[in-house]
């Protein structure tokens, strides 16, 4: 029997493996600069494009909506509470990459920001995830059954071909898989 969450859970495990090498390679203090600058670069892109553009569409797009249709408000609530979240990562993940490329370019302020930055967005997603999987997945494994389900699914399907400013989700899964062989 298929689940409204099983595809999102999946996605969530990738995410949250990918935040623990970007920990990870922050955590390595090394003189004249951050540690690992073109894995940070590439945890960034994967955040932005995977999380983001990808997991992130397919829950603000169609499993949200369909709790509303539900009954619980897009306004306040889990709901409301993962919508937020999803915009404070967002500001995160778009303060690293402007830090990646200040770091690049020798600011030596960059690194404590990066660090900085990047340890926020870990703390936020792993915490977000949490929430979403042990409360708000499982509300929606409840609500979202039978035929409500079966469209939630194929919607998700449909996603499958998009293309994410030119990479297709499996590219982003390899990039994951790199990402993980460095870390």
């Amino acid at each position: 029997m298929p689940s409204p969450t099983a595809l999102l859970r999946e996605e969530h495990q990738l995410i949250l493996a990918v935040a623990a090498v970007l920990d990870r390679v922050l955590a390595v203090e090394v003189p004249g600069g951050p540690p690992g600058i073109d894995t940070v670069d590439r945890c960034v892109t994967f955040f932005r494009l995977f999380a983001d553009a990808c997991h992130h569409a397919k829950e603000e797009n169609i499993l949200f909506p369909a709790l509303e249709a539900c009954g619980m408000s897009p306004d306040s609530g889990p709901v409301g509470v993962m919508l937020g979240e999803h915009e404070q990562g967002r500001a995160l993940v778009r303060s690293m990459g402007e830090l990646v490329g200040q770091a690049r370019d020798g600011d030596r302020d960059a690194e404590p920001a990066l660090r900085t930055a990047a340890s926020g967005f870990v703390e936020l997603i792993t915490s977000h995830i949490a929430k979403e999987d042990g409360i708000l997945f499982d509300m929606a494994d409840q609500l979202i059954q039978g035929p409500a389900c079966d469209a939630l699914c194929a919607a998700y399907a449909e996603l499958a071909d998009e293309r994410y400013e030119g990479h297709s989700k499996q590219d982003l899964v390899d990039l994951a898989g790199e990402i993980l062989g460095v870390g």
